[in-house]
């Protein structure tokens, strides 16, 4: 077998006309390189939709096989934190508000890392924790508003208390508490309407907890514990206020990885003609090609980033890298209704947490089945209809105005296609979902993968002239004298994924 793949001779020129001159030979099919990145997803389109898009419309190329890239997040609308303490003097664990004026003394803390302004995201493992080392909240300055919310009840003990109310301070003071956390000393500008307690970021230890490997809750669940800065207040006459310097880069790296389909046959199996495909050559290398995409798209959705000590690289799936790192939620067919993916939906796209909506929603088989279902629930069980004239029911059978007495907020709005990927579009109160059957996702644990196609790029390796995205190389074919009788052709890609902003994707498994 290994002969198969023999190269054969290099010295051996091949043939550049009729007089084997040195000076006249061509580079010719032994060493010609067909680049095939921008037609290779043209074949089977619907069988790898992933790969399509991403070739389509997210192609970056990179000049580096471990390239790196940077993420930016903005920090105006992440400047709050958690009271952990707050009364009459920094120790006071709890304090009721019966007074509503002198000054109070609150220990604060976050749960994002100011580098890069990274918080946790959605069922996912909590990396950042309130308290630990770069977390420190560093917008707090003198002369700002901030607005702290107020319970029924004592809530680092009483798991009823609900918020009721709300203070409005000004900071006279902040200096730096234990470890992870501002002080802040604050004068009562808008008063509490009636006796209440600080609404206590305590009562949520546990989801802070690194030891309890808890998962970090929605952001409508932590809303209500916030304190926020509402502007700033300052004297007449006074100088310029304090600022403060966000850092909102974080690096990251990836690999390109090198897929690899060989295809051989001798010239006698070329040169002979078959009944059903006249051309086997011809037959086994556009199945190669439909088989080297498959494999890509395979390793866009499942591989996780690998190196090994050989240099063989693997690039990072969309499964592997949201499952690490983006949104999770679950779904059980038999036990999820449309009332709770909504729910998973108003979490997944809450404006003060992720304000990108995922692009493409790839699922598997059943859950495209699924989808449909609940978008067409009232159209085919509840599509009741009543004769109208003018605004009063009419029994006169074939008159009147025909009107549906049913309403969806998810409902089924058509179907189109998209760079020739069949996409269903469903209608839901936050945005239309383009839904995209993906048959790899088929006996995965994976029934949803919600990418956002503005962050994520594939990224073939393109420098110096050579092109590595998706070439077929012909390595041996018949030359006069050279004793080969064989060809051998090469189909070959080295690229990698590129992600980022993991709450602006999502997995339902």
């Amino acid at each position: 077998m290994a002969d198969l793949f023999n190269l054969g001779t290099h010295s051996v020129p091949d043939f550049a006309g009729p007089q084997r001159d040195a000076s006249g030979f061509a580079t010719g099919d032994l060493r010609r390189k067909y680049n095939f990145g921008e037609r290779v997803s043209e074949l089977a389109i619907a069988s790898d939709p992933f790969f399509r898009f991403v070739s389509k419309i997210a192609k970056g190329p990179t000049d580096d096989p471990q390239f790196k890239f940077t993420e930016r997040r903005p920090s105006f609308h992440k400047r709050y934190g958690y009271v952990v303490t707050g009364g009459a003097s920094a120790s006071t664990a709890i304090s009721e508000v019966a007074s509503n004026s002198g000054s109070v003394i609150l220990t604060v803390g976050t749960d994002y890392a100011k580098n890069g302004n990274l918080n946790n995201v959605l069922g996912n493992t909590v990396s950042q924790v309130m308290g630990v080392s770069g977390t420190t909240p560093q917008f707090f300055m003198e002369g700002q508003l901030i607005k702290v919310p107020l319970s029924s009840a004592d809530a680092s003990t009483a798991s009823n208390a609900v918020l009721v109310d709300y203070q409005v301070l000004r900071i006279t003071n902040v200096s730096d508490g234990s470890a992870g956390y501002k002080e802040l000393t604050c004068t009562i500008v808008r008063p509490a309407a009636s006796a209440s307690y600080y609404y206590m970021g305590a009562h949520l230890s546990v989801r802070y907890d690194a030891t309890l490997s808890e998962t970090a809750v929605s952001q409508e669940t932590l809303e209500p514990f916030r304190v926020y800065v509402v502007g700033t207040a300052h004297e007449q006459g006074s100088g310029y206020p304090e600022t403060w310097k966000d850092q909102p880069f974080s690096t990251s790296y990836g690999n390109t990885q090198i897929w690899k389909t060989a295809m051989a046959m001798d010239n006698t199996t070329r040169a002979t003609v078959l009944k059903y495909d006249a051309n086997e050559w011809a037959r086994v290398w556009r199945e190669k090609l439909i088989e080297h995409k498959w494999d890509i798209e395979q390793s866009l959705l499942f591989n996780g980033e690998y190196d090994t000590a050989g240099g063989a690289w693997t690039t990072q799936g969309a499964v592997d890298y949201i499952t690490s790192y983006g949104n999770s939620f679950g779904l059980t067919h038999a036990t999820k209704t449309q009332d709770d993916f909504l729910d998973d939906l108003s979490s997944f796209l809450d404006p003060r947490y992720n304000s990108a909506n995922a692009s493409l929603f790839f699922v598997d088989t059943a859950t495209y089945n699924w989808l449909h279902k609940l978008s067409g629930y009232f159209a085919n069980n509840l599509g009741s209809v009543q004769a109208f004239t003018g605004g009063t029911p009419n029994t006169t059978a074939g008159t009147g105005d025909i009107r549906s007495l049913a309403r969806a907020d998810m409902s089924l709005m058509g179907k189109k296609k998209v760079f020739g990927v069949d996409i269903t579009t469903i209608s839901t109160p936050y945005g239309d979902m383009n839904v995209a059957r993906n048959i790899h996702l088929d006996g995965s644990v994976i029934k949803i993968l919600a990418v956002n196609m503005k962050y994520c790029k594939y990224r073939p390796l393109v420098g110096n002239g050579l092109n590595r995205d998706t070439a077929i190389y012909v390595g041996v074919q018949t030359l006069e004298n050279s004793g080969v009788d064989r060809r051998v052709d090469l189909i070959q890609t080295e690229a990698g994924m590129e992600w980022s902003m993991p709450e602006a994707h999502a997995i339902w498994s």
